[in-house]
């Protein structure tokens, strides 16, 4: 079982209350657009190959806290019980993307188009219809399975904490090889301008980089202070850096959305609405083949938590890189984080009820 320390088995207060810091955040960003129109725009140009220096070093600090918390020994034990830990990767890999792509096109393409009108300019120049650009943040978000979050919605669900943690470092690695081709296939269905050094370059610093660094450090500070200082101190003070980083990257990126929220106030509800169905709609899936498959039930509620969960931090830096702050991609991953944890709260308490379903 992995050594991971979890206090009382509920949420810290930065993740309690993540979707009132990221409306916040959100109204500040807005304010601070309004007040300082140039101030988001002179940071974005302290920048190396189209890359903004402070949003790589927020991006960074995001990811950084995820990734050193994986136990990568925990991976081996996997093999033991390898049907939850294929059914997650088929739902991750094999399904989700695409259920992503059909239901934001349906909602966003179709059912909702009269009312996403616009024309925006992405990086490289080429102009884009904002209806697609909103379907490609869906997409980023579709194809970034499973946040370090999914530690806390698998233990509240009195779930398999070791094959909750083992998913996050499989996919972790996994999206090493998928993320990027998966990705940029997906986009270019969507008609959407492909670079893909980019994307690859964009996987690299904001995962393998992460990662690389996440396991040295794991290693060096656990044979130095010992595995109980390391969880319950050092992670213990970490993890609020990634919530700060994050929600200081939303800030900047709703400071150059202001204008748009304020005209169109509706267009953050329509694109919450696809989301929320594909998460939900994910989660069903899943759930309901692990118990076809017969599986536990501490096996099938983190699988289908696992499944519904969004990479959120890893779509929010792709598309950042990507399509830009002001984009309507970036936009779109914003709003996977805003109903993020409400969504995946209700999840929660849904296996906890089904509980008696399962053996």
């Amino acid at each position: 079982m992995a050594h991971i320390i979890y206090e009382e088995r509920r949420l810290g207060f930065f993740e309690k209350y993540l979707t009132v810091w990221v409306l916040l955040c959100i109204m500040l960003g807005i304010a601070l657009g309004k007040l300082f129109p140039d101030a988001a725009v002179a940071l974005d140009r302290i920048s190396i190959y189209q890359v903004s220096i402070p949003i790589a070093i927020c991006l960074f600090f995001m990811m950084y806290p995820i990734m050193v918390k994986i136990d990568f020994a925990e991976v081996i034990k996997a093999g033991r019980t390898p049907r939850p830990v294929v059914l997650t990767l088929v739902v991750n890999w094999c399904i989700k993307p695409f259920t992503m792509l059909a239901i934001s096109w349906l909602f966003l393409g179709l059912l909702f188009k009269g009312w996403l009108p616009g024309i925006e300019i992405v990086k490289g120049g080429a102009q884009v219809e904002l209806f697609r650009s909103y379907i490609a943040g869906c997409i980023l978000l579709g194809v970034a399975p499973c946040t370090a979050m999914v530690l806390i919605w698998g233990h509240l669900s009195k779930g398999n904490d070791g094959h909750t943690l083992v998913m996050v470092a499989i996919n972790s690695l996994t999206m090493l090889f998928l993320y990027a081709p998966l990705g940029g296939w997906l986009l270019g269905v969507n008609k959407m301008p492909i670079p893909w050094q980019t994307i690859v370059l964009s996987v690299v610093v904001y995962v393998g980089l992460p990662l690389l660094l996440g396991y040295y450090s794991r290693k060096l500070l656990i044979a130095k202070k010992g595995l109980q200082w390391f969880e319950e101190r050092f992670l213990h003070y970490l993890t609020p850096v990634s919530i700060c980083a994050l929600l200081l990257t939303l800030v900047l990126l709703f400071s150059f959305k202001g204008e748009l929220i304020i005209r169109q106030p509706q267009v953050i509800f329509l694109i919450a609405v696809p989301l929320f169905i594909q998460t939900c709609f994910i989660f069903a899936i899943t759930y309901g083949l692990a118990k076809w498959l017969k599986l536990s039930y501490r096996d099938a509620a983190p699988s289908a938590l696992i499944g519904a969960s969004n990479h959120f931090e890893v779509a929010i830096a792709t598309s950042t890189v990507l399509f830009g702050l002001s984009s309507g991609a970036s936009l779109a991953t914003v709003v996977g984080v805003l109903i993020e944890v409400p969504v995946m709260l209700m999840l929660v308490k849904i296996c906890l009820r089904t509980k008696s379903w399962f053996k």
